[in-house]
């Protein structure tokens, strides 16, 4: 069906800027936290965002007022789990994991790839795109908490504090 009322084409357009405008307001005054790098815990947040503003757009069955107190929810409850976890460890390990050290003093740890299900080429990948040819030339390649790798070179790893230590964990 290509077109059913006038009436739907109006309600979508009605309700997409209404909740458009409602989602924007809600998250400015939620803060930056809510819009920064993902996590995995960020991710689905994000991911719950989308479709419920899909399920406002689309369902008549959900009243404006409905849809915004359930992103407000979304957000709420997101803003909450981080400031806990600003607060206390306990809630910071169970909203994120922690920076995994893949590389250290040019040698791969194995383990630790197997455990994050990383490639030792994903790694060589991140090391290239960092401008270096040797990983003789590297401190540490780091698996951060959003995924991303950061790669340190000996010559800028200083005293090394910034740089996580090795764990071992239990699968």
């Amino acid at each position: 069906m290509i077109f059913d009322t006038w009436d739907g084409v109006f309600r979508v357009l009605l309700m997409g800027a209404a909740s458009y405008i409602a989602l924007i307001g809600i998250l400015r005054l939620s803060g930056k936290r809510t819009l920064a790098k993902m996590s995995a815990f960020d991710l689905v947040v994000t991911v719950a965002l989308g479709s419920t503003l899909a399920t406002i757009l689309l369902s008549r069955d959900v009243a404006l007022l409905e849809g915004m107190m359930a992103l407000l929810t979304l957000v709420a409850l997101q803003f909450t789990i981080a400031a806990l976890s600003v607060r206390w460890r306990f809630a910071e390990r169970l909203a994120k994991s922690d920076p995994q050290p893949l590389l250290t003093d040019g040698v791969i740890d194995a383990e630790a790839l197997k455990r994050e299900r990383v490639t030792q080429n994903e790694v060589l990948c991140a090391i290239r795109s960092h401008g270096f040819g040797d990983i003789a030339d590297i401190a540490s390649v780091v698996l951060e908490t959003d995924g991303s790798f950061s790669v340190v070179s000996r010559d800028r790893a200083g005293a090394r504090s910034a740089l996580p230590t090795a764990r071992s964990r239990a699968p």
